[in-house]
C-alpha cells in the first residue's frame, strides 16, 4: 500500500500509521504466555503462575512494549517504502478518529536535505607549504637540552637572569585586600619562559637574593581566574633563591640518552629532521584540509535539519562537561551550559558533515586499506615500538574507524584541491608551529 507523506515544512514530513488491534492483542497474548513460563511469584511454582495473574501484573507494560515495537516497525516500513532518509527521532502521537479495530498514529519527522554541491572548479584556494630549516633543528635541539638541564645556586650577589630558576614569596592585593591565589611561599619558576605573566618576570629580573619589591600587575581581561580578570593588583615579592641553569653538552652520552644508538650529532640532527618533517606534514595537512572543507561547505546549498543540529548540540554539551570533569571541575554535571553557545558550532558541523558525505557519494571517494595502513605507519613511527602502536589501533574497530575517517577526509581535501584553482603559499616553520 502506498504511503501518504504530507509535507509540513521544508524538511518536515508527516505520515499516518495504522495498526490492527487484533494483531496487537495477539502479540500481547504470545508475550504474556512466554513470560508465564519464566515469571516467579510467591505461592506458585516456577512456570505455574496462572496466565490471568501474569496478565493482571504485567499486562499493561507488555501492551505498551508491543505497541512501541509495532509502531516503530510500521514507521520503519513506511519510510523505507517512501524512500525517505529520516533525520533524528520522529515525534509519534496517537491519532483520534481511527476506523473501528484500528489504532492510528501520526509520525512527524525531518528528512535529510538535498545537497547541491557548488562548482569546485570555481573555488579559489590558498594551499600552504612549509619546510624544516636549520633554525628549526637548532631550536628543537635546545628544547631537548632544556628538558635535561640541571640547576645550581647562583653565586651570592649576582642578579636573576632569564633562564634562572627563582624561588620567591609573594603577596598580592587588589584595592588593599588579599585575594584567593594571590599569596605563596617558596614558589619556584623559571624566569623568562612564560611561566608567569610578563609583569612578574619583568619585576623579578635583576633582583638579588634577599631583596623585596612592590609592583603593579594588570591581569588580562581573559585571564583564567575570573575573579581577578581585568583588575590590577599590587604585589610584594621577596627573592629567596636563584639557581642558574646548566645545559648538558651535546656529547655521545647525551645523544644516546635520546635513543640515538649511533651517538653522533649528525644522526641526532637527522632524527630531529625526520620527526619535524612528519609533524610539518600533519600540520600542513590539517590546515589545508580545513581550508578545503570550509570552502566546500560555503559553496553548497542545503537546508539544515533541526533534529540533527539539536543532536549535535547535545553531543557538544556532553563533550564540554566531560572536559570539565577531566580538569577536575567540581559539579561539572551541574555547570550551566546555555545551548545557544553551541548552536553555531553545531550548525557548522552538521552542514559540513552533510556536504562532505554528498561529495564522497557523488565521486565514490573512499579510504583504501593501503592508505589507512600507510597513515598508521607514519603516525606510529614516532613511537619506540611502532608495530605495537599499529596493532593497538587495528585491534579496536572504533580506533581504526577514527584513522579511516582521517584518511577519508584527507582524500576529500585532495579531491577539492584537485578541482579548485589553487595558489601555493609558503610559510615559515615557526609560523606553522605557532611559535611566534
Amino acid at each position: 500500500m502506498a504511503v501518504n507523506v504530507e509535507t509540513l515544512d521544508k524538511l518536515e514530513r508527516k505520515i499516518t500509521l495504522e495498526l490492527p488491534l487484533e494483531a496487537i492483542r495477539k502479540e500481547v497474548d504470545e508475550r504474556l504466555k512466554r513470560l508465564q513460563r519464566q515469571v516467579k511469584m510467591d505461592g506458585f511454582r516456577p512456570g505455574k503462575v496462572p496466565l490471568s495473574v501474569v496478565a493482571q501484573r504485567y499486562g499493561y507494560s507488555v501492551q505498551m512494549e508491543v505497541m512501541n515495537d509495532q509502531v516503530g516497525e510500521a514507521f520503519s516500513r513506511a519510510v523505507a517504502e517512501a524512500q525517505l532518509r529520516v533525520a533524528g527521532q520522529p515525534r509519534i502521537t496517537e491519532k483520534d478518529g481511527a476506523p473501528e479495530g484500528v489504532l492510528a498514529f501520526e509520525a512527524v519527522f525531518e528528512v535529510f536535505p538535498e545537497v547541491k554541491l557548488g562548482d569546485l572548479s570555481a573555488l579559489e584556494l590558498e594551499k600552504l607549504d612549509a619546510a624544516v630549516d636549520e633554525a628549526a633543528i637548532e631550536r628543537t635541539l635546545e628544547i631537548l637540552r632544556k628538558q635535561r638541564r640541571t640547576f645550581h645556586v647562583r653565586p651570592d650577589g649576582e642578579p636573576a637572569q632569564d633562564g634562572d630558576r627563582v624561588t620567591i614569596d609573594f603577596e598580592g592585593k587588589i584595592d588593599g585586600e588579599p585575594f584567593q591565589g594571590g599569596q605563596a611561599t617558596d614558589f619556584s619558576f623559571v624566569l623568562g619562559e612564560g611561566q608567569m605573566l610578563q609583569e612578574f618576570d619583568d619585576a623579578v629580573r635583576g633582583m638579588k637574593v634577599g631583596e623585596s619589591k612592590t609592583f603593579p600587575l594588570a591581569f588580562p581581561e581573559d585571564y583564567q581566574g575570573k575573579e581577578v580578570a581585568g583588575k590590577t593588583a599590587d604585589f610584594l615579592v621577596t627573592l629567596k633563591r636563584i639557581e642558574q641553569q646548566q645545559l648538558p653538552e651535546v656529547d655521545e652520552a647525551f645523544i644516546k640518552s635520546l635513543g640515538i644508538e649511533a651517538g653522533t650529532l649528525q644522526a641526532l640532527r637527522e632524527d630531529i629532521r625526520r620527526n619535524l618533517e612528519r609533524e610539518v606534514r600533519f600540520r600542513l595537512q590539517a590546515r589545508n584540509k580545513t581550508v578545503a572543507l570550509e570552502a566546500l561547505s560555503a559553496a553548497a546549498e542545503l537546508e539544515l535539519p533541526k533534529a540533527a543540529v539539536e543532536a549535535e548540540t547535545d553531543r557538544l554539551i556532553e563533550r564540554a562537561r566531560n572536559d570539565l570533569k577531566q580538569r577536575g571541575v567540581k559539579d561539572a554535571d551541574k555547570a550551566p551550559m546555555p545551548r545557544e553557545l553551541f548552536q553555531q558550532q553545531a550548525e557548522r558541523r552538521v552542514r559540513l558533515g552533510l556536504v562532505v558525505a554528498e561529495l564522497i557519494k557523488a565521486n565514490n571517494l573512499r579510504a583504501t586499506p593501503e592508505q589507512v595502513d600507510a597513515h598508521l605507519r607514519e603516525l606510529a613511527s614516532s613511537y619506540e615500538y611502532p608495530d605495537a602502536v599499529v596493532n593497538w589501533y587495528k585491534s579496536n574497530p572504533d580506533r581504526l574507524a577514527e584513522i579511516e575517517a582521517i584518511v577519508l577526509e584527507n582524500n576529500v581535501a585532495d579531491f577539492i584541491f584537485g578541482q579548485a584553482r589553487v595558489t601555493p603559499k609558503t610559510i615559515g616553520f615557526a609560523e606553522l608551529m605557532g611559535q611566534g
